[in-house]
């Protein structure tokens, strides 16, 4: 995931981008979550590649991911 995956202070204000280019996770990630396929990802920023955006979604994945332990509701 992270030889896809590049965060640099100098690019995009330090936000998670997909190597060599400008396209942030964020903007994949939110374009998937409004609906978009993979495909029409693909086809709005032709600089990607399917491994790209399996890329992005594993890097969402890790960040999600919580340590175990009991959680409480807040009131």
């Amino acid at each position: 995931m992270m030889d896809r995956i590049e965060i640099n202070p100098k690019i995009c204000h330090g936000k998670p981008v997909i190597r060599g280019t400008r396209i942030m996770v964020a903007t994949i990630l939110g374009a998937l979550g409004a609906g978009n396929s993979p495909e029409d990802v693909l086809s709005d920023y032709t600089g990607l590649t399917l491994q790209d955006i399996q890329a992005a979604l594993a890097f969402a994945g890790e960040l999600s991911r919580f340590e175990e332990g009991p959680y409480e509701a807040a009131s």
